[in-house]
């Protein structure tokens, strides 16, 4: 009997936040006129290796002949100091990752946007070459969410 009725209680509550339009993150309703798209890159290719695959983990085809064009225009990293220890050496930083970008449709702009991801990480000059190695993985993580939210921006203004 207890069975049942967690069964009974999932089932409901799966129908319930499915009802209310509750996705996973990263789960995208995709229009049907996106089922493919052409990519061309200014940016770095460790980026446009990135928002290939987030196009294709999300089931649209990265194909040559498309009438819609996703063009990565630039990105650009920035550092700012955040906090100083007392000798004056740098204790903390904010990255801040912009990317533009724009959507056309047979070549008209549909959509130009930017997209921007900011972290904060903090230094420690007696660990250089870890904390070389922490900036550059907190880069390419920072790369994964602008495709995220290049993805994201793309399917909203569409799905209107």
């Amino acid at each position: 009997m207890r069975t049942v009725t967690q069964v009974l209680l999932s089932f409901s509550l799966i129908a319930i936040l499915s009802g209310c339009g509750f996705q996973l993150r990263g789960d995208y309703q995709l229009p049907e006129s996106l089922e493919s798209i052409r990519l061309q890159s200014n940016v770095s290719k460790e980026l446009a290796y990135q928002m290939e695959q987030r196009l294709v983990h999300s089931g649209i085809n990265v194909s040559k002949n498309s009438s819609y064009q996703l063009a990565l225009l630039s990105d650009k990293l920035e550092r700012r100091t955040l906090s100083l220890f007392e000798s004056g050496q740098v204790a903390e930083y904010e990255l801040l990752y912009q990317v533009s970008y724009q959507l056309l449709k047979d070549n008209q702009v549909i959509v130009e946007r930017t997209a921007e991801v900011a972290r904060d990480y903090q230094d420690d000059p007696n660990f250089a070459l870890a904390k070389t190695r922490e900036r550059e993985m907190l880069v390419n993580e920072m790369r994964a969410e602008a495709s995220r939210i290049i993805l994201q921006q793309i399917v909203s203004e569409l799905s209107q």
